[in-house]
């Protein structure tokens, strides 16, 4: 189970390559790895850089083409993306208004499909409602190989890169839908979130320290996220030291239809306010119910939770 938890399995089976020296990941996608690869030609199958990965002509819906070195200088959303899949349409929709506000705006931005579609005839079609590039259906081998770099496990998926291919958000979906306005582009991570109905999604990603506090009170949310900023920044850093993702994210949650369910749904007091880690792949609540929560309280609950000291509850 805390292998599980470790590499954030949602789905079955799943293969992953590590560093033996270092245990780091090298892969997350070993089927499609072994699948691509069988003769082993590419071992150790480490990430290579995303200009190495997406080299190749793209493709704009007019029959244009444009070699993949045009994006250089741009920051890059790669779209993970397919007709058959309802939530993908839907989030194309907003994508299209999002991508046109960017442009707009005056930034170097640019945005990759890469499609799951079953057939050449609806990968067109689907393609025709979008403005931005394309890699060609018919290079299935690029295809894979963008859907191994960043280990895609569902879609719609949107990676945003900066301008040196680097990854500032795996969570391009969740900022669109939240930011229609585009004002926090390019979306770099936000150590706390509020939890909203777009970012819910992101709880069944691995442990989340949730602060559930009484929102009837102005101010409540704000001063909770100040509470909770400097322990998740401290957190974050120390992760990102070692080139890991961060074992835990960070959420303040009000008091709303959405929080009562997730209460109800995981069996919480009614107490606000109240700490609670929800691991939800792995069913275990950790619920720290005292009158006031100081910053000492929640950095001691969190590296008691990061050393495994705390016993869960199920949920």
């Amino acid at each position: 189970l805390k292998l599980w938890n470790k590499y954030r399995i949602s789905n079955i089976p799943s293969l992953i390559f590590l560093d033996a020296t270092t245990g780091k990941v090298v892969c997350r996608n070993g089927l499609l790895v072994i699948r691509d690869d069988p003769e082993g030609l590419e071992f150790p199958w480490g990430p290579k850089p995303f200009r190495e990965v997406v080299a190749g002509p793209l493709l704009r819906n007019n029959g244009q083409s444009l070699e993949s070195s045009s994006l250089e200088g741009s920051h890059v959303g790669v779209y993970f993306s397919a007709h058959w899949c309802p939530p993908c349409r839907s989030l194309t929709r907003v994508l299209v208004e999002s991508y046109r506000k960017i442009k707009e705006a005056g930034q170097k931005f640019e945005i990759i499909f890469v499609s799951a579609d079953r057939s050449e005839e609806s990968f067109k079609q689907y393609f025709n409602e979008m403005p931005w590039l394309a890699v060609p259906y018919t290079d299935e081998a690029r295809r894979s190989r963008l859907n191994r770099l960043y280990g895609i496990q569902g879609i719609p998926t949107l990676i945003v890169l900066d301008p040196q291919g680097e990854v500032i958000t795996r969570q391009g979906r969740v900022e669109v839908l939240n930011d229609e306005d585009c004002r926090e582009f390019p979306w770099h991570p936000k150590p706390v979130l509020e939890l909203s109905d777009s970012n819910a999604v992101q709880l069944n990603e691995g442990p989340c320290l949730v602060l559930f506090v009484d929102s009837e009170d102005d101010g409540e949310s704000e001063a909770a996220k100040q509470l909770i900023q400097p322990i998740a920044e401290k957190i974050i850093a120390k992760y990102k030291a070692k080139e890991e993702e961060a074992p835990l994210l960070f959420f303040v949650a009000g008091e709303d239809d959405m929080t009562d369910s997730l209460r109800d749904y995981t069996n919480l007091p009614e107490a606000a306010p109240l700490l609670t880690i929800l691991d939800m792949s792995a069913r275990a609540k950790y619920v720290m119910d005292v009158e006031e929560i100081t910053p000492a309280i929640v950095e001691t609950f969190v590296n008691d939770f990061l050393a495994e000291k705390l016993k869960p509850e199920p949920i």
